[in-house]
């Protein structure tokens, strides 16, 4: 099913100095369709599910230090996924478990930091950070998997 992610403004890398205002990115599976403003990529899929998001939505970050503490590894690495971030960096994902949790979430385990951008044709990594910096939503291969309340 394809789903168009709407915000107030997209960002295709987030120190891109010129934003899209009233922006969207369209997925389809766990892949990015089309980015542009919310009008072109509603004309270009007509009918797609629309979800809305308030603040501004650009790629989702990577992980770049120890996970967070939490009692279990699962929920280590859905700490990450709340914090709006759909990567981790390997040398802190060092242990078996942690590794396994990642894989099973789809949190992608790199070497080491590289640039992440809103590209069509790659991977539906988002992430919605509200006025503040604090993630909203984070949508990880296409997939909602963190939405603040």
């Amino acid at each position: 099913m394809l789903t168009i992610h709407a915000a107030d403004e997209v960002r295709r890398a987030w120190d891109d100095p010129e934003p899209v205002k009233d922006g969207a990115v369209a997925v389809e599976g766990d892949r990015v369709a089309a980015v542009g403003t919310l009008a072109e990529v509603q004309e270009r899929f007509p009918g797609a599910r629309v979800r809305r998001w308030p603040g501004a939505l650009g790629p989702a970050r990577i992980h770049e230090g120890p996970l967070p503490d939490a009692p279990t590894p699962r929920e280590r690495v859905h700490a990450v996924l709340k914090s709006g971030a759909v990567a981790v960096l390997a040398e802190y994902a060092d242990a078996p478990e942690l590794r396994a949790a990642a894989v099973r979430n789809d949190v992608v385990v790199l070497p080491g930091v590289r640039p992440v951008a809103l590209v069509p044709g790659a991977r539906a990594d988002l992430a919605v950070l509200d006025g503040k910096g604090a993630c909203v939503a984070t949508v990880c291969a296409g997939r909602l998997v963190h939405r603040r309340r």
